[in-house]
């Protein structure tokens, strides 16, 4: 039966039908198959039970501070901001494009989205100023896998709901790997810049800097609170996901005085759709996740992974590059909630820190968007940029190579993800 549903999954995935409607139809299919009417009539129950859980409270509303901000004129301070301090050394604008990333990280903490938004940001700036298309199409999309991993970010909110592992444990924990993230592309613009001879732009004044410092203190606010709220103690991660909107809200308005009330329903339609289609992924991920169990997968992984080795460092190597083939071909998000349970069993057989395994899986899943064939942050910024698909993945590759690089530093160095966790006791 097990490779029955295997083949199904393949040739529904194969047919382009969206992962979350493939995941509800194996699972029901597979219960008729079997004759079970009992899974049969629960699996509504425990497609609505799956996401009874107040930490997923958290994705519809940093996905509303994200709107808010972005609508309210903060992320385009941020850029303008980086671009005063960096944007006149060699290949400035690059190293903006990297830094605006990691700001922005702190504010939308979706890489599809950044890297959407980016690309209609950065890739005009940059090839009017003599860049070429295809690596500034490539350094937005690279660099856009930073946002799932500095706080907040969706993707550590669902692997922490699902293990029951800290959030705020998961949204510390991912402060130092994704400044070595934005620390590897600026070393590789930082070689591509003297062998390419990259542009310069003018310096700013200090009357420039010291006036977009000023404008950018309160956009900063907003990630400030977060962390220092949870570390602190102060509030929950979900609490602090309400928390950003309000903050967003008072400097959108107040501060900057670019949110309009005739901006909002456009911010709660986006938020609404968005929400929508992850809880769909959530719950059919869920009720796919209980099927496999049901069938004792997760058991049957474990007892083949500790035939081949019981080294961690071993295990921790067969799960990257098992992880980096999955994400080829599955959505991040759902691949997470899908591999999580099997996993579980798996890093407490291996005496591995679940928050170490939380910045693995998930930074790895997030490397799919670059990777073809159904990267889909490829499809997004080759869309936007208007950048035949064959070029950007070729572009993509010296950025893929450091991601990866980067991944197995975090992988085999655990005192850089938890040295924060640990140190205020998550």
């Amino acid at each position: 039966m097990t490779f029955v549903i295997i083949g199904l999954f393949t040739l529904l995935l194969l047919l382009g039908i969206p992962i979350s409607i493939v995941l509800g139809m194996i699972t029901v299919l597979y219960f008729v198959l079997i004759g079970d009417p009992v899974l049969l009539e629960s699996t509504p129950q425990r497609l609505y039970s799956g996401l009874e859980n107040f930490g997923l409270l958290a994705i519809p509303l940093f996905m509303l501070a994200g709107e808010i901000m972005n609508e309210g004129g903060i992320t385009s301070r941020l850029v303008r901001f980086s671009r005063v301090l960096i944007g006149h050394v060699r290949g400035g604008l690059a190293y903006v494009t990297v830094i605006s990333n990691m700001f922005l990280a702190s504010i939308l903490g979706s890489a599809n989205a950044q890297a959407a938004m980016m690309s209609k940001v950065m890739v005009p700036e940059m090839e009017k100023e003599g860049y070429s298309r295809e690596f500034s199409s490539a350094l937005t999309l690279g660099s856009s896998v930073i946002a799932p991993i500095i706080p907040p970010s969706m993707i550590f909110i669902i692997y922490g709901t699902l293990s029951g592992t800290s959030i705020g444990g998961l949204f510390m924990a991912g402060i130092i790997p994704g400044i070595l993230f934005g620390i590897g592309f600026m070393l590789l613009i930082s070689y591509y810049g003297f062998k390419m001879k990259f542009p310069k732009s003018n310096k700013a004044t200090f009357k420039e800097i010291l006036k977009n410092t000023w404008y950018v203190i309160p956009a900063l606010l907003v990630p400030v609170a977060i962390i220092f709220g949870i570390l602190s103690g102060v509030f929950t991660a979900t609490e602090s996901a309400g928390v950003a909107c309000f903050i967003a809200l008072i400097v959108g308005i107040f501060f900057y005085k670019e949110l309009k009330l005739k901006k909002f329903p456009k911010i709660f339609v986006s938020t609404v759709i968005n929400t929508a289609t992850v809880t769909f992924l959530i719950a059919m991920a869920n009720i796919f996740g209980w099927m496999i169990a049901f069938e004792q997968i997760p058991q049957m992984i474990v007892d083949t992974m500790l035939a081949i080795s019981d080294n961690p460092f071993v295990f921790l190597l067969m799960v990257n590059l098992a992880l980096l083939i999955i994400g080829m071909f599955l959505d991040g998000i759902a691949a997470l909630i899908i591999l999580t349970p099997v996993f579980l069993p798996l890093i407490t057989a291996f005496e591995i820190d679940p928050i170490h395994f939380g910045l693995i899986i998930c930074i790895n899943l997030t490397i799919g968007l670059l990777t073809p064939p159904v990267g889909t942050g490829l499809f997004i910024v080759s869309s936007i940029a208007e950048v035949k698909f064959e070029r950007l993945i070729k572009a993509i590759l010296p950025f893929l190579a450091v991601a990866i690089f980067m991944l197995f530093v975090i992988t085999y160095w655990s005192d850089a993800v938890l040295i924060i966790p640990r140190t205020f006791g998550f």
